[in-house]
């Protein structure tokens, strides 16, 4: 068997992750969502991971606030929620060292799509299905 079966996930995380500061507004969060098109936003307080923004988090507010004749329901949800109230508080997370198999478990029985990478509470990284579907690959 070539799959190596240690290999930790910190080889394949990527580390330049786009980040939310807990402060930021969900206007900000729209529009890194948009720009970088992703569905996952880490929330950090500086280094600290604190929670999780995903889009679909974003889109079930601006549709569970809809008011007959609201012309601009994203300000109105935007300005009334904040990050902190719409995240994911206690995100699932993985180590550096925990390997891409368990990496893999976790995904699998979750039905995520990413995990975010820390160790001792700081954002290291993030592992998304992608970057293990790249991994397998290069096994061939």
């Amino acid at each position: 068997n070539a799959m190596k079966q240690r290999v930790p996930v910190s080889e394949i995380m990527a580390t330049d992750v786009v980040t939310l500061h807990q402060k930021n507004s969900l206007y900000d969060a729209e529009r890194l969502f948009r720009t970088h098109t992703i569905r996952h936003l880490p929330v950090v307080d500086g280094k600290t991971l604190v929670g999780v923004l995903s889009f679909s988090d974003l889109l079930k507010i601006s549709y569970a606030d809809v008011t007959e004749g609201d012309e601009d329901l994203e300000s109105v949800v935007y300005d009334t929620h904040t990050i902190l109230q719409v995240m994911a508080k206690v995100p699932t997370t993985v180590s550096p060292d925990t390997t891409i198999k368990e990496v893999v478990e976790v995904l699998s029985k979750h039905s995520f799509h990413s995990l975010p990478v820390t160790e001792n509470g700081q954002l290291k990284g993030i592992v998304t299905t992608t970057d293990l579907l790249k991994y397998f690959l290069e096994q061939y």
